[in-house]
């Protein structure tokens, strides 16, 4: 039983780990320019940051099985150069976190950025500052609450994620069982004390995250 319960757990919070760390990087550099710029295209390119938010788990699972396959696009050209293919590792369960988790990311981040007054960075330009020191010691600061949100819920995204995760690591024993393949697989064996004990801990989990998230959050004034 405790390999059973702790298998998963590590593996879950390294995928949500490791994807966040990448949300968090790219999720505030694609906001920025999503509420900072404006450009041909934008509608689209924000149409398909969203895209994995509305569509089915396994939908967007099965395009990066297309994408990172043998034969796909990207997994082709994997392959060739390095004779290995990403599907049904654990690397693969961190890109489908990645994906699912980007568009909370984006649309939390760039919502408190648009809701940072202009006439700050407008100061600062006029002190000589450039934009990225603006961005990065304005801007960013400024919308930190939001950023701290996305971060949040792109992390809760990743710890709960099932079906993409399944569509392009599977549910190998000891190497891409996540939390909540586990406990799909534990309700399908009938293992149902497994199960609900690793219910019990994910929804430990979420809590103190929310709850610590809350607590920074209050602490900050601006």
């Amino acid at each position: 039983m405790p390999d059973q319960i702790w298998f998963p757990l590590v593996i879950t919070l390294k995928i949500a780990i490791i994807s966040t760390f990448a949300v968090a990087l790219i999720g505030i550099i694609i906001s920025y320019i999503l509420a900072r710029r404006d450009f041909r295209g934008k509608l689209i390119a924000d149409s398909l940051v969203t895209l994995p938010l509305v569509l089915p788990p396994t939908v967007t699972g099965y395009l990066l099985v297309v994408l990172l396959g043998k034969n796909g696009f990207l997994g082709n050209i994997l392959y060739n150069i390095t004779g290995w293919t990403i599907l049904f590792t654990w690397e693969a369960a961190v890109i489908a976190a990645f994906v699912v988790s980007l568009p909370l990311m984006v649309k939390t981040t760039t919502a408190a950025i648009e809701a940072v007054d202009r006439d700050f960075e407008y100061a600062a330009f006029t002190l000589g500052r450039k934009e990225l020191e603006t961005a990065l010691f304005i801007t960013l600061p400024l919308a930190k609450k939001g950023i701290i949100a996305g971060t949040v819920l792109s992390f809760a995204r990743a710890v709960g994620e099932f079906g993409a995760t399944l569509m392009v690591a599977g549910n190998i024993p000891g190497r891409t069982n996540t939390m909540s393949i586990s406990i799909y697989s534990a309700f399908q064996a009938g293992n149902s004390e497994l199960a609900n004990m690793l219910v019990i801990i994910l929804v430990v989990m979420s809590l103190l995250s929310m709850a610590i998230t809350a607590k920074l959050v209050n602490s900050w004034k601006i």
